[in-house]
This record gives structure tokens, C-alpha cells and sequence, in this order.
């Protein structure tokens, strides 16, 4: 028996903004040197940017970068990445346990966002920096001129003003790992007084406030409301971070993670409105989930790089948090980005942590290849044809019982696009054994043909893209048969990840 699904013209969640396929560069390991900055390279540009990878970044149409951390800026100062590059100061960067030469800045980050076409999301610092120090940031990136600060852009060769409209004030403050942790009324008081000078500097721009980093912290969710108590009229967005592993080592709990992401995004919109019902506030805060991603945290503790060799502290790029991507990480990732399209209505942005070589689809080797890891496919899927309206559907899917309680063993999301006249439904298969039918009516779209499947399947479950078999882990297109195109009828794969795209006349 087929598992029917019903989608209906006009029964939309919200619209998915493109910034929902943002990602993240931090002055962290090879993310900046080696990854995307590689002067010398075959590829570099006059800039020193790798176009090998700057090809890859645009393929996955990444629409916001965020920038530069991350855990590295509660202690960075942006001042030290500004002007002439011989006279920046080389620092330690207490986070990462790394030096940091600062020979790539706020100036080369925004070239380089100008030249591959992604909208910066900056993180200022409210770690080791001030209020004071947010706003000359500000000023200096976003102001025309005739301040000290705006005219010092100038000075380095920046004639107009960078226009940066996103902003993240502060990273993971409710981190005891951070440098300089604040507690959720000290560091809302902090936000708000800095968020107010921001905006006084530059009244456009967008502020993401910290959420919670984890689930894991004992203060989650209280840290979300005291913050939001103190600092809910000067900011747009809370953050929500989040990492998933294999943790309990059973399959069926991680493939089944898009659901503790979803408890995540609803606790938070829960606080987020009780919040606005106690301050009487008129405004819903939106959500920017900014870190998100598979990661072996407990299988890949990064302070043993240090551990094994005390002369691996404060070297210059080295690589951390490295992790080699699997075929079953890629169906995971696959279950989470269609959780984050089917809480478009709130969750606004999101940026997949991260980019290049730190826990991230790009892989790099100095002076030499970069390949795409296995996640790199789930995430440009959903980036290129998850872009417009999300859309209700309604199916009675079995479930499983897993560590996240009661799972649907298909985990999935469906978006109208009415540029192309297209849907696109993208389905996870958690089952291990079991093929699932798929049966479609979709009412008041007028016809609607089958056009194309392309399918994640077939592969070891630790099957791994690298640089000697860099397309072990691949999709593949699927032919639609007659029968499919008929009856709206599929087959989909135990353990897979599928894209199905209908072509549709248009709503009726």
C-alpha cells in the first residue's frame, strides 16, 4: 500500500528566504588559509583566492557567508585585519589555540564575497570587545565618510562603503568554552547596549542576538528568555547552533536527528513567543539557525592535536576539526535541511558550519586538489531547488520508536517554485530495509507531470569521497518511468535521500 501524500495549492508554511542556505568561515584550521585564501595556488586569483574552491562554493549557490567565527572572534579584534598587510600584527588566537597572521581581513573577506557572490553576515566581538568597538566596526564598514573610522576605509583602498546588512552580536555567549562567557543577563545587557549603538551607527542593518548553543547546556532554554527579556526590541533574529552525532552508535537515532532539531526550533519559538506576549511586543523574532552540521564531537576531540604535540600550539592554520564526511552523514544532513524548510515561517536563516576543510562539503589539499564530501549533495540540492514557497503536505507515514521518541521512518519537504512552475519534493527513507511507495495527488495545481528523480542511495553507510576515489559517494539520476508519470506513483529506496521535481501548468 502507498504511503499517500496530499499537497495543495495555496497551503504554503511561509515563503523559504535564500538566506536559509547560508554557510560559515572562521579563522579556524584551513577554513581561511588553505581553504578559501591560498596565494601561490594554481588556481588563486590575483586576490590569492582559490577559484577551485570559490567554483564549488557558487555550484552550491551558498547565499550568505558568515564571518570570522565562531568561537575565534570573542577574542579577535577587526582592527588588526585592516590596512596594509606587512604592518598587521601576528596574534594568538586563544580559541583555536592557533596564531593568526591577520593577513586576511575584513577588506579581503568582503572582496571576496563581492567576486563569488554571497551576502556577508558579520560577527562582532563581545567577548574581550566593547560596545564601543561594535559600533566603529560598523562605521567603518558602512558609513560613506567624513567619520575617523569611514575614512580610515578609504585610506586602505575602499572607497565605497561595504554595506553590510547582517550582523552577529556575539557567538555562543552562553558557552562557558568561550572566551569571556557572560551569563544570559550580562550578556543581554551587553547585546542591547551594544545592538542600540549599531543601530544608531547604522539603522538598516539586521542583528542575530545569541540563542542557545546546544541543548546540552544546562541553561537551555532559560538563557533564550532572559535573554530576549532584556534585548527583544533591538535585535531581528535569536540564533539557535546545533551539531548532531552518532552518539547512542544506533543507526536509527541519527539517521532520526532532524527531529531533536525540530524540538530545538519549536522550544525556541515557544520562548520566543512567550517573550513577546510578556513585553505586549508587536514583533515575532525570527530565527537564524547559524551553525548547524554533522559532527563528531566526541569522536574527534580537537585538543588532542595539542595534546599529542606541544609544539602544535599556536601554529598558523592547522588542521582541526578535519572530519571526513559519510554516506550516512549525507542522508542525516538530508533529514535536517528538510526540517529547516519546513520551519521557514519562522526559521529566516541558516548557515551550515562550515565551508571549507572545517567540518565542511569542501576539502582542500595545500597547493593542490579539493574535492566535494558527501554532505556537499544534500546541501546544493535543497540550495538550488528548495528556493521559494514552502509547502503543507499531509501523510500518514509509519513510524519508529527512537531515542527522539515516536520517528516518521520518511522525513521530508516540498517547495513550489513559481518561477520554474515546479515542486520539489525531497524525502529521507530512514528504513534500513524497507522500500517505501510514494503516492502524490496534488490538488489545484492544474497538470502536473513527474519530470526527474535524482537519488543519494546504494552506498557502504562509511563510504567516503576522497582525494584518491573522490566520487565514491555521488547521486545519480534516475530514469521516470511511464508508470510514474502516470500514476504520481514512486519507489523509494530504504536508506536513500531523493529529489523528486514536478513540473506543474501553475495554481489553479
Amino acid at each position: 500500500m502507498a504511503i499517500k501524500y496530499l499537497l495543495q495549492a495555496g497551503n504554503y508554511i511561509s515563503t523559504v528566504e535564500d538566506t536559509l542556505y547560508g554557510s560559515f568561515v572562521e579563522h579556524l584550521g584551513r577554513a581561511v588559509y588553505t581553504g578559501i585564501y591560498e596565494p601561490g595556488h594554481p588556481s588563486a586569483d590575483e586576490h590569492g583566492f582559490r577559484t577551485d574552491v570559490a567554483n564549488l562554493i557558487q555550484e552550491l549557490k551558498v547565499s550568505t557567508v558568515r564571518y570570522p567565527g565562531g568561537n575565534f572572534v570573542s577574542g579577535y579584534n577587526w582592527l588588526d585585519g585592516v590596512g596594509p598587510k606587512e604592518q598587521r600584527p601576528v596574534r594568538l588566537d586563544y580559541a583555536w589555540l592557533s596564531k593568526e597572521t591577520n593577513e586576511f581581513g575584513i577588506g579581503e573577506f568582503y572582496t571576496w564575497a563581492q567576486k563569488f557572490g554571497v551576502e556577508p553576515m558579520v560577527a562582532v566581538n563581545l567577548g574581550t570587545g566593547t560596545p564601543q568597538e561594535a559600533g566603529y566596526f560598523v562605521e567603518y564598514s558602512n558609513l560613506k565618510g567624513g567619520t575617523y573610522y569611514s575614512d580610515l576605509r578609504k585610506q586602505h583602498g575602499y572607497e565605497k562603503p561595504f554595506g553590510f546588512k547582517y550582523w552577529c552580536v556575539g557567538n555562543e555567549m552562553d558557552g562557558p568554552w568561550q572566551t569571556c562567557h557572560l551569563e544570559a543577563d550580562e550578556y543581554g545587557r551587553k547585546a542591547r547596549e551594544t545592538a542600540k549603538i549599531m543601530k544608531w551607527v547604522d539603522p538598516s542593518i539586521k542583528l542575530v542576538a545569541c540563542g542557545s548553543a546546544t541543548t546540552n547546556l544546562p541553561s537551555y532554554p532559560e538563557w533564550d528568555r532572559v535573554v530576549l527579556e532584556t534585548c527583544y526590541d533591538q535585535v531581528d533574529y535569536l540564533s539557535c547552533h546545533h551539531y548532531f552525532e552518532n552518539s547512542t552508535g544506533k543507526l536509527e537515532d541519527f539517521l532520526g536527528s532532524y527531529v531533536r532539531m525540530d524540538n530545538f526550533i519549536h522550544t525556541i519559538k515557544a520562548t520566543a513567543d512567550f517573550v513577546k506576549a510578556k513585553l505586549r511586543s508587536n514583533k515575532d523574532m525570527m530565527i537564524s539557525f547559524d551553525e548547524y552540521n554533522i559532527w563528531s564531537i566526541e569522536g574527534e576531540p580537537w585538543m588532542d592535536f595539542f595534546d599529542r604535540d606541544p609544539n602544535n600550539r599556536f601554529t598558523k592554520a592547522p588542521p582541526l576539526l578535519e572530519q571526513h564526511y559519510t554516506f550516512l552523514d549525507a542522508l542525516v544532513l538530508g533529514g535536517l535541511m528538510c526540517t529547516l524548510v519546513n520551519n521557514c515561517d519562522r526559521v529566516k536563516m541558516a548557515s551550515l558550519a562550515q565551508l571549507v576543510n572545517v567540518i565542511a562539503p569542501i576539502y582542500t589539499q595545500p597547493n593542490g586538489a579539493v574535492i566535494k564530501q558527501t554532505i556537499f549533495y544534500p546541501f546544493k540540492w535543497l540550495s538550488v531547488y528548495g528556493r521559494g514557497k514552502a509547502l503543507r503536505y499531509f501523510a500518514n507515514v509509519p513510524c519508529i520508536e527512537t531515542v527522539h521518541g515516536q520517528t516518521k521512518t520518511l522525513q521530508s519537504a516540498a517547495v513550489y517554485n513559481d518561477e520554474r512552475k515546479e515542486i520539489a519534493f525531497f524525502v529521507l527513507n530512514l528504513d534500513q530495509h524497507q522500500t517505501q511507495d510514494l503516492s502524490f495527488t496534488l490538488d489545484g495545481f492544474g497538470k502536473v507531470e513527474l519530470t526527474a528523480h535524482h537519488e543519494l542511495a546504494d552506498c557502504p553507510l562509511l563510504a567516503q569521497n576522497t582525494f584518491a576515489e573522490p566520487n565514491a559517494v555521488v547521486p545519480h539520476e534516475v530514469p521516470v518511468t511511464k508508470a510514474e508519470q502516470d500514476s504520481l506513483t514512486v519507489q523509494v529506496k530504504p536508506l536513500s535521500f531523493n529529489l523528486y521535481l514536478f513540473k506543474v501548468e501553475g495554481e489553479q
